[in-house]
């Protein structure tokens, strides 16, 4: 991985996808020195990510609070759970079903063919498997709160 914006950008996937991270764990896993991950993470802040780092036995690295929503990295598996999420919330719940689809629009020409035909076909077979009446998305909302 020896471009800088290839680095970066793996280094917020690897941060978004789990809590804490030691920075040998991200080295071996980007295919860098530690020297190479403090540097990226020194990168990543000047951008306004907010990465936090602990010292010691048990320290390393973590995405705070406040993070930049973009770009939101997903694998292939993510993507195709993502998808077949969408697909059910817009057929299941009112009031977001237009949000969803709009929302699957966006996603679906980033998943691969294959991923895409794959969340279709799930959907379609998990559709039918169960008649619930669609459920309003601000009836979901006030419930949450109680």
């Amino acid at each position: 991985m020896r471009h800088t914006a290839h680095r970066l950008l793996r280094l917020i996937s690897l941060l978004q996808a789990r809590r804490h991270w030691s920075g040998a764990e991200l080295a071996e896993r980007m295919g860098v020195d530690r020297r190479s991950i403090r540097r990226d993470v020194e990168r990543l802040r000047e951008l306004g990510y907010p990465v936090q780092a602990s010292a010691g036995v048990g320290g390393g690295y973590r995405l705070g609070a406040g993070a930049p929503v973009l770009p939101m990295l997903l694998d292939e598996e993510e993507a195709t759970t993502l998808a077949i999420a969408l697909r059910a919330a817009s057929a299941t719940v009112s009031g977001i079903d237009d949000t969803a689809r709009g929302l699957l629009s966006k996603l679906d020409p980033l998943v691969p063919a294959r991923r895409r035909q794959q969340a279709g076909e799930v959907h379609a077979a998990t559709a039918t498997l169960s008649d619930l009446p669609s459920t309003d998305a601000r009836l979901l909302g006030q419930l949450a709160q109680h």
